[in-house]
């Protein structure tokens, strides 16, 4: 059996198998999704979202890329964020890393990546703003797991400075931006950072007119 065939039919097994458990688990479904959450995070497979959080389909909106990063460039992240802000309202933003990132690792070396280039060049940006806490960490383990977490935190602040957000603080009181961890060799999500609607920020990045 060839590999794809597998996943089809592990989805018939898992397809009865709701169904038989809860008869109407499709039907809702197919009703409009009210999730509460929308999660940045890396594109990694051993970082899925739904089963580390424990959630179910509909309940958590999802986006992913290399190293779970806030580009202000970014049109893909951009429009899911303003869809998930502004039409399914929200409520919380979380940006989600992953301790032994392979994105970090890739960022913090000096090969030429070709095309991977210009994504990791934002990761080096963060190691720039941090060089010297991150400089002083002799154990390459420990100053790749510090700099997930500190690219984390200005993934947040990345967040922060959108005007996608900051409309939603001033009409709505809403969402609130969370940074975790997830650790690969516990399951165990580690909170790094919060930013709660309303939050003032540097004024350069602030919006007046909105």
């Amino acid at each position: 059996m060839k590999a794809y065939e597998k996943l089809l039919l592990e989805n018939k097994a898992w397809a009865q198998e709701m169904t038989e458990s809860d008869p109407d688990f499709f039907k809702r479904l197919t009703n409009i999704q009210k999730p509460d959450f929308l999660w940045i995070g890396c594109s990694d497979s051993r970082v899925p979202a739904d089963q580390i959080t424990g959630t179910q389909p509909g309940e958590i909106f999802v986006q992913r890329n290399i190293a779970n990063m806030v580009v202000h460039t970014d049109l893909n992240l951009l429009s899911v964020l303003e869809y998930a802000v502004l039409h399914l309202e929200v409520k919380h933003v979380i940006v989600c890393g992953h301790y032994g990132c392979g994105g970090i690792k890739a960022a913090l070396s000096h090969h030429n990546m070709g095309i991977l280039n210009k994504w990791l060049r934002n990761i080096k940006d963060v190691y720039r703003l941090h060089q010297e806490e991150l400089e002083n960490i002799p154990e390459e383990d420990k100053r790749v797991d510090r700099m997930v977490e500190l690219n984390v935190e200005e993934q947040v602040m990345n967040l922060a400075k959108t005007s996608i957000i900051q409309a939603a603080w001033k009409h709505h009181h809403r969402p609130t931006l969370h940074g975790w961890v997830y650790g690969l060799n516990n399951g165990i999500l580690k909170t790094i950072s919060r930013i709660e609607p309303g939050t003032r920020l540097d004024h350069i990045y602030e919006y007046d007119d909105l």
